[in-house]
């Protein structure tokens, strides 16, 4: 097929066009939500905060609540200092959160304010928690902003108790994933009674019912003792290689919780082997609700394999959900032709390659990619179906092909963060979502078919 991009265009490195991710300040936004009653703050401008609210907001259906140093002109020369002082002052007296979560943006970065330095100089009211991040968005990804403000979490919240006794829980970082996903790892985990500590956790705090009432702080969350105690547990598992491993490392290097770093358990793999984890830190069984599952599971994926066989599928997003799916989508016989991230990170072309060495078409796979190279693989080697965010819509709408949106940021589509993709049950909903998508392109084509026969 004839190569519609010119040479001297193929290897962009100062450019992207149309990036498959956002900025850090997001990432670290979202973490700090699954704190209970903290309120994100942006140091920086209210432009940057209002659009990262906005992000959210567009993704959950939920008001997100947060604020910002609101930098002007001065702050951009003289620092941001007295802003954030003035700021905290502020939020303590107006909206008195039990956690201020700091993470800093493009500009107070670029002019260096050291948010520690000014942390450490301002009277904290008593009974009150202030921690920081630094998440500048010319560096990374939103994914990398979420696993800089867990990683705070750890780093200036954990502790160890001085008898060094373990508490007999397990950590878990469940990484960038949705309420419904949080919803579903804690089902699996009470239903093999396993203790843990899970955070952060946005489970009631971005999918709370309508009930009349608006609440800035709500119930869910983990809070501040669970994670004081982390450094006395037994271990910690890690979801996700980007966005949960380096949090996870940072309280072994901190407190020796020994690290467990896992794939997203997105499939029917990558959730056997998170399992199969529990089982052998726990020694607890997986109960029968959870092996039937798993059976009904495996019955789906056999009454449905012939609608999934050699089809070609282009998958891209962020690198945790894009690696678990990849591997899902090989389990059931499709073949996937074009993997991409917009998070750099050589990592990740590493562990899909892996995945590729058994197949025996041509692929593509890069990190820090953008839709315009997606575009431009698809145009010279057509695909089936289409699985990431609603960044791609409108490659999958030029190209006609169907679209199955999972991942972050989903804007156009609604109820998705409720619904599990994690666990048996989440690989049910995403069979059904891609089944149906295959099968809605068959009969339109069928369709198109019989009525140029009938004229």
């Amino acid at each position: 097929m004839q190569d519609l991009v010119p040479e001297e265009y193929k290897e962009r490195n100062s450019l992207v066009i149309n990036p498959v991710k956002t900025c850090q300040p997001i990432g670290a936004m979202y973490a700090a939500l699954g704190i209970h009653g903290a309120l994100p703050h942006s140091h920086g401008s209210q432009g940057c905060c209002s659009y990262h609210r906005m992000h959210l907001t567009k993704h959950f259906r939920e008001p997100v609540v947060a604020s910002s140093s609101s930098f002007t002109e001065g702050a951009s020369v003289f620092g941001g200092r007295a802003n954030l002082e003035t700021a905290l002052k502020n939020i303590f007296a107006v909206y008195d959160p039990e956690v201020v979560a700091i993470n800093t943006t493009c500009l107070s970065e670029t002019i260096g304010d050291d948010i520690g330095s000014i942390i450490n100089g301002y009277d904290v009211p008593e009974g009150k928690t202030i921690i920081h991040a630094s998440t500048p968005s010319y560096v990374g990804s939103h994914i990398s902003g979420f696993s800089n403000m867990v990683k705070a979490m750890i780093k200036q919240l954990s502790e160890k108790n001085k008898d060094a006794k373990t508490n007999n829980k397990l950590n878990l970082i469940p990484g960038f994933v949705d309420p419904g996903d949080i919803r579903e790892i804690k089902r699996i985990l009470e239903a093999m009674d396993i203790d843990y500590i899970l955070f952060p956790d946005q489970s009631d705090v971005l999918d709370t019912p309508l009930d009349g009432n608006y609440d800035m702080y709500p119930e869910g969350g983990v809070t501040i003792p669970e994670l004081n105690d982390t450094g006395n547990s037994q271990a910690t598992i890690a979801l996700g290689e980007f966005a949960s491993s380096d949090p996870a490392f940072e309280l072994e290097k901190k407190h020796d919780v020994k690290p467990y770093t896992l794939k997203s358990p997105v499939g029917i793999k990558a959730t056997d082997e998170f399992l199969m984890q529990l089982m052998k830190l726990t020694g607890k069984e997986v109960p029968a609700e959870i092996e039937k599952e798993r059976g009904q599971l495996v019955d789906i994926i056999a009454d449905t394999h012939h609608q999934f066989h050699g089809k070609k599928v282009a998958i891209y997003g962020d690198p945790d959900i894009v690696i678990s799916l990849t591997e899902f989508v090989l389990s059931l016989g499709m073949r996937p032709a074009h993997v991409l991230t917009g998070t750099p990170d050589n990592k990740f072309e590493k562990i899909v390659e892996e995945m590729m060495e058994d197949a025996d078409w041509d692929y593509n796979i890069t990190a820090g990619g953008d839709l315009f190279q997606l575009h431009q693989w698809i145009k010279n080697d057509p695909v089936d179906l289409m699985l990431g965010n609603s960044y791609g819509k409108l490659v999958a709408k030029q190209e006609d092909i169907p679209l199955v949106r999972v991942g972050f940021p989903i804007l156009d589509r609604t109820v998705h963060s409720y619904l599990p993709t994690v666990g048996y049950k989440g690989a049910m909903l995403l069979l059904e979502k891609i089944s149906g998508a295959l099968l809605d392109r068959r009969d339109r084509d069928t369709d198109i078919q019989l009525t140029e026969f009938v004229l």
